[in-house]
């Protein structure tokens, strides 16, 4: 009996890993990269305006 209760254990941990995944991945698939991308145009723009000027 105690074997199957180690046996047990990885088996819990695997489940709760898939679900744990699937609840992490949940919002991916509607948020998109722009406010990121916009993030870094806007940074990239500043780089360039500050080593333009010299």
């Amino acid at each position: 009996m105690a074997a199957l209760a180690w046996l047990l254990i990885p088996l819990v941990a695997a489940i709760a890993a898939g679900l744990w995944g699937i609840w992490a991945n949940r919002t991916r698939k509607v948020r998109s990269d722009g406010p990121e991308l916009d993030g870094y145009a806007r940074f990239r723009e500043a780089m360039e305006r500050s080593t333009s000027g010299t």
